[in-house]
């Protein structure tokens, strides 16, 4: 269900009192539209393709906001990483190549959501949006608006995707630092912040640091036992 906040069109929308949508003209009105979304699946259920045409580009901030959440701890999670690095890599590509919504599949698009399930979704995006807005604020907005913001947004997001479908094994805190250049991409988008931008830049620089380490470290690790092992083989005849 969390595969429900996507979008990328470039306005978005906000249910009228008379339950039709009505254009979002901007940011600011985005908790008002997932306030409404509840408001409206009170008198039916909504399907996951009514709310992704109605959301604007922030969309995309959202669903890859809820993702990345259970990545965020310090051991690996196994084969759900490379099936969570994909998805951020798949939104990423999609940024990059300016569609309008993401591509999901149809049995997805036309899933209708009781007034319960959207609740709980929607006060979730509410909290993290409210939050964000306390640690967040507007600068160096070159490097979140245009298609400089979109070529940034989506290529840490497929970098970060990549480096987090790597099946590392045991290596601890492998989805933790690309997720974290996840979270600083998706909280710019919020407030316009191009600080964030530059945060996210640097955890997917430290991310490719910590891993170069493990495998360097794998790499004498392999020279120390191919020096020793005709010794072992001896000792085993």
């Amino acid at each position: 269900m969390i595969l429900l906040f996507s979008g990328g069109t470039v306005s978005s929308s906000v249910f009228s009192p008379y339950g039709t949508f009505i254009k979002m003209k901007n940011y600011a009105e985005l908790i008002p539209v997932l306030k409404e979304i509840v408001i409206l699946a009170k008198k039916k259920d909504i399907t996951i393709r009514e709310v992704l045409q109605k959301l604007d580009h922030y969309g995309f901030s959202l669903i890859a906001l809820l993702l990345v959440l259970p990545f965020m701890q310090p051991f690996p999670v196994g084969p759900l990483s490379v099936l969570g690095g994909m998805t951020f890599a798949a939104l990423g590509w999609q940024i990059l190549q300016k569609k309008p919504t993401p591509l999901l599949p149809k049995k997805i698009l036309t899933l209708r959501l009781s007034e319960k399930n959207w609740s709980r979704i929607t006060r979730l995006s509410i909290f993290i949006i409210t939050l964000s807005q306390k640690i967040t604020k507007p600068r160096l907005r070159h490097l979140v608006n245009g298609s400089s913001g979109l070529k940034f947004e989506g290529g840490i997001m497929v970098t970060g995707g990549v480096l987090m479908a790597i099946p590392f094994g045991v290596l601890p805190l492998n989805n933790f630092f690309p997720g974290l250049a996840i979270l600083f991409i998706t909280l710019a988008q919020f407030e316009e912040d191009g600080l964030f931008i530059l945060i996210a830049i640097f955890w997917l620089i430290f991310s490719v640091f910590y891993f170069s380490i493990f495998f360097f470290g794998i790499y004498l690790l392999g020279l120390e036992l191919i020096h020793y092992l005709p010794d072992w083989m001896a000792n085993l005849v």
